[in-house]
């Protein structure tokens, strides 16, 4: 162990480099998104390709599904054998896999599926670091100083899945590969930093390994969550899989392995998911607010991409190519929000508890999404930024006090696991609300798409079977097509079909504005329905907060050894 810090001095070294391992890790979870044209141009394959949206989905999806299964895990192992150890452990692993999946040599399926396989690497490297770091910064920092730390720790991680939209969006053009090239130096830093200075001040308590529970747990949420990835796809006639038999057993075997999940921990001598933690009353509402946030917030960045690239961004003079970097940085308002409010907000609720900040923010970030969707399709960009940043600060302000009151409300042994359950509620939200935005707005273009596709192409001259054709292509695709920055138009009629046309009605087709124009109406609609559940999860996560009760902090005797924490003992207001 590291020679014991001098003074106050520790608990900074903790939260720095606790921060720079959580900014990677949520970094790379978005980095991918805006960088996935030139990823796929570089692999030599078409994501686009019905065969091939497997790669696309996973690639998108893949990481984020690995840490949300095995956060808990490792957040146990945390408990059980040093938080710092297995911090630093991840570390290691998330900087060699991003050091393999910069020198990805294949090409076509199997580059892509080597990339798939590093990625969930990559992912596992994260949920080490994110299963511990709050834990460790709980242990480093005082009662009554940790809504500000932990809300610096946490907004700073929220704020790189934006972050790395405009950062994939600037390296991806240069080089694909330097988009997991740039976390090499940055990761060799960090653990280099994390096994010099980091402290274990938590006490390892030994136990047998809870394997039934570890592997129930996995496989259920990797059962749902894949649920998701086919949900989203269509299926026979209809724009949708949720009804085929293949999602249906999917969630079916996800649910049986949750129960007996939850069977065996209530029988086994050291459970990973520690189910008495959920009497803590502030325990449990603040980890259903964080879910219900993360389940309103999760999608959002989808749906806005898609709102910038394929609509607004075109129409506004941004060549298709060029729209994935621009979307980034249009999105920044929302980024500054939440960098202004987390913080602050989690420095307040230090001296005023976490629940009027909270449920403030949510109150905050229903109003925005009532907001967003009144704006029109074509909007008033200073407008549209100003909603961003309200959104940006309401969840700002809600995350940081939210995220200290969960961690302030856990006893000492149980931080790791406690953390790391608030974490996959959290994570796993996010791959929920993407299903959720994602299937909400199929529905909406679905019922609309096809025949503004067919009138708009014939009125222009394209033959019927060729508009037919491709107004009947599957709408997750057309979505696609707008997220990666593709010319919608050119990819889905194709060049056979478009090439015996004029040459001003050819430019006219694949120009800027025939594409958002003709999709326009059929996605406010899809649209409306988005933003309408976020509200309405926004305002649930509220009630949520509210109901967590008055400021709880646990005070064990070993918190008492270290510090005395004046008005900081069980329940205050």
């Amino acid at each position: 162990m590291p020679a014991r810090a001098e003074g106050d001095s520790y608990k900074w070294i903790a939260l720095s480099n606790t921060t720079l391992g959580v900014l990677l890790a949520t970094l790379d979870a978005s980095i991918t998104l805006i960088a996935m044209p030139d990823i796929f141009r570089g692999i030599h394959l078409d994501p686009l390709v019905p065969a091939n949206s497997f790669y696309l989905l996973w690639m998108i999806l893949g990481f984020l599904v690995v840490s949300s299964v095995l956060i808990v895990s490792l957040g146990r192992l945390g408990d059980m054998f040093g938080r710092v150890r297995m911090y630093n452990l991840g570390f290691v692993i998330y900087t060699v896999a991003s050091l393999l999946l910069s020198v990805d040599w294949l090409t076509g399926r199997a580059g892509a599926t080597f990339l798939i396989v590093f990625r969930v690497v990559q992912g596992i490297g994260a949920a080490f670091l994110l299963a511990n770091a709050a834990a460790i910064i709980t242990d480093a920092f005082p009662a009554h100083q940790r809504g500000m730390a932990l809300g610096i720790n946490n907004i700073v991680g929220v704020s790189g899945m934006f972050v790395g939209l405009v950062l994939g969006g600037v390296l991806a053009p240069i080089n694909w590969r330097l988009v997991f090239l740039i976390s090499v130096p940055v990761g060799l830093f960090g653990t280099v930093w994390a096994y010099l200075k980091l402290e274990e001040r938590s006490r390892p308590t030994r136990a047998r390994v809870d394997w039934p529970g570890n592997l129930t747990f996995a496989l259920g949420l990797i059962l749902l969550m894949v649920s998701v990835t086919y949900g989203i796809r269509p299926y026979g006639h209809a724009s949708t899989g949720w009804a085929s038999p293949r999602v249906l057993a999917l969630l079916a075997g996800g649910a049986c392995s949750l129960v007996a999940f939850t069977v065996i921990e209530r029988r086994v001598a050291n459970p990973m998911f520690r189910l008495p933690l959920f009497r803590i009353r502030a325990f449990t509402f603040g980890t259903l607010s964080t879910f219900l946030s993360a389940v309103a917030r999760g999608g959002l960045m989808f749906m806005l991409i898609i709102w910038l690239q394929g609509i607004w961004l075109p129409q506004h003079g941004y060549d298709f190519s060029q729209t994935p970097l621009w979307a980034g940085i249009y999105m920044l308002p929302l980024t500054f929000g939440m960098l202004l409010a987390g913080p602050t907000s989690g420095y307040l609720s230090d001296r005023f508890g976490a629940r009027p900040f909270s449920t403030g923010g949510m109150l905050g970030a229903a109003l925005s999404f009532v907001l967003l969707g009144a704006l029109p399709t074509d909007f008033p960009y200073p407008l549209f930024a100003l909603v961003l940043f309200m959104n940006g600060v309401s969840m700002g302000m809600f995350a940081s006090p939210n995220r200290a009151a969960v961690m302030n409300s856990l006893p000492r042994a149980d931080r790791g696991a406690g953390g790391g359950m608030n974490q996959t509620f959290q994570n796993s939200a996010q791959v929920l609300s993407v299903g959720i935005f994602f299937t909400l707005m199929i529905i909406g273009l679905a019922a609309e798409l096809p025949h503004a596709m067919v009138t708009g192409l014939e009125a222009h001259g394209v033959a019927r079977g060729a508009a037919v054709h491709a107004a009947h292509q599957p709408p997750v695709s057309i979505l696609f097509a707008a997220f990666l920055g593709y010319n919608p138009i050119q990819h889905l009629v194709g060049s056979a079909a478009l090439g015996h046309l004029p040459g001003s009605t050819y430019a006219l087709l694949t120009g800027r504005n025939f594409f958002p124009h003709l999709i326009s109406a059929p996605f406010r609609n899809g649209l409306h329905e988005a933003f309408a559940f976020a509200f309405v999860a926004c305002l649930v996560a509220a009630t949520a907060s509210f109901a967590r009760g008055r400021r709880y902090v646990d005070l064990g005797p070993a918190e008492l050894d270290r510090e005395p924490e004046p008005a900081a003992v069980g329940s205050r207001g």
